[in-house]
C-alpha cells in the first residue's frame, strides 16, 4: 500500500508536473496490471508502459514521486513496482548509518 504519510499535500504546485505527463489521458489500465495477470502478458504490457515513459518530459518528477511516496504498484517514472523497489533496497544499502549505531 502506498505511504500517504509522504505525499507532499494538497498544494497544487506538487502536482503540476502531472499536467504536462505523457500519460495524462492514457488512464491506469496501460501501468498497472490487472489481478491474475502474469508473465508474457504482464511483461508486454510494462514494456509498453515504459515506451510511454521514455519519451515523456516529467519522467524524473514522476520517478521521484513513486520512490518518496513508495507507490506499491504499476510503472511510475519507467520503472516498475519491482525495479523501484530493488532501488530503494540497494540506495538503503549504501547510505551509512549514523554515528553511534554501530
Amino acid at each position: 500500500m502506498t505511504d500517504d504519510t509522504r505525499l507532499p499535500g494538497p498544494a497544487a504546485h506538487h502536482w503540476q508536473w502531472q499536467l504536462r505527463a505523457a500519460c495524462r489521458n492514457l488512464g491506469p489500465e496501460p501501468f498497472f496490471h490487472p489481478a491474475g495477470e502474469r508473465g508474457e502478458d504482464r511483461d508486454e504490457r510494462d514494456e509498453a508502459a515504459k515506451r510511454v515513459c521514455a519519451g515523456c518530459p516529467v519522467r524524473t518528477a514522476c520517478l521521484e514521486h513513486a520512490l518518496r511516496t513508495r507507490e506499491s504498484f504499476g510503472v511510475w517514472g519507467g520503472l516498475t513496482e519491482e525495479e523501484r523497489r530493488t532501488l530503494l533496497t540497494r540506495a538503503s544499502r549504501r547510505r551509512p548509518e549514523p554515528a553511534g549505531r554501530r
